[in-house]
């Protein structure tokens, strides 16, 4: 057995499964792939202009990771969110916020401070320019930069940790939001707060906005969630890669 040309072709194979995941993975967190979204092996093979091989590789990747579910005959969908278990995780980050801004009040640096001012105006561009996938990904950063600001690497790990669970559903949810302005004064808010030499009202502002943010991607997702549920339930969506559909109901968001 010839080795040696077998072992570049699989490398070859397993470098663009790697890609592709990591691609499919951006499109997921950030809501341009929503929940319970079908996914066409033939669309995302031209897309990506790969055989079905890499693509199914990086598929099985993604259903390890929770992201992606497949069920025989139904094919790959974009996994459900738990609202459950994203409701318990983000009381869990109200509080993390409120005790991150204790801590900054007596840790923040003045390097830490401009970092996070100058991460804010160019949050607040993206704002005004209508650049919703910026901002929200510099939303995310300036919120762990708040964080680690606190100086606690225990409070920042299980930070992030948390935030890993909940990016998907903000990011489902951005596509529709409806109080993004309110967002943005909010976060106009905390850099006041922030500015403040005593940073006294920052807990409270921290916790109300991850209150506010928390309110409404549950909202949104329950509302997505609902409105969605008659076409699944009259057989509607459309065949992925000529199979046939299962019983209407299964796998549903």
């Amino acid at each position: 057995m010839n080795q040696s040309n077998a072992t570049p072709l699989l490398l070859r194979t397993r470098g663009m499964a790697a890609e592709i995941a990591a691609r499919l993975r951006v499109m997921i967190d950030e809501g341009e792939m929503p929940p319970g979204a079908r996914i066409d092996e033939k669309e995302m093979c031209a897309a990506f202009d790969v055989s079905k091989t890499p693509l199914r590789e990086a598929l099985k990747v993604l259903v390890s990771e929770g992201r992606v579910t497949h069920r025989q005959y139904n094919g790959y969908r974009v996994a459900a969110i738990d609202l459950d278990d994203l409701a318990s995780t983000f009381e869990m980050l109200h509080g993390l916020e409120t005790m991150a801004g204790e801590l900054v009040q007596q840790r923040v640096s003045g390097t830490q401070l401009a970092a996070i001012g100058a991460k804010h105006r160019r949050m607040a561009e993206c704002h005004n320019a209508g650049k919703r996938l910026e901002y929200f990904r510099l939303n995310q950063q300036i919120h762990q930069m708040i964080v680690d600001a606190a100086a606690n690497p225990v409070l920042s790990t299980i930070y992030a940790t948390l935030m890993s669970k909940v990016h998907r559903a903000r990011g489902a949810a951005n596509t529709d939001m409806l109080r993004w302005s309110e967002s943005m004064e909010e976060h106009e808010a905390i850099l006041a707060a922030l500015d403040d030499p005593t940073h006294a009202d920052l807990p409270q502002i921290l916790r109300a906005h991850s209150e506010n943010t928390a309110r409404e991607v549950l909202a949104v997702l329950n509302r997505t969630r609902t409105d969605t549920a008659p076409a699944r339930d009259a057989g509607m969506m459309p065949e992925v890669s000529g199979e046939p559909e299962e019983v209407a109901g299964s796998n549903q968001r």
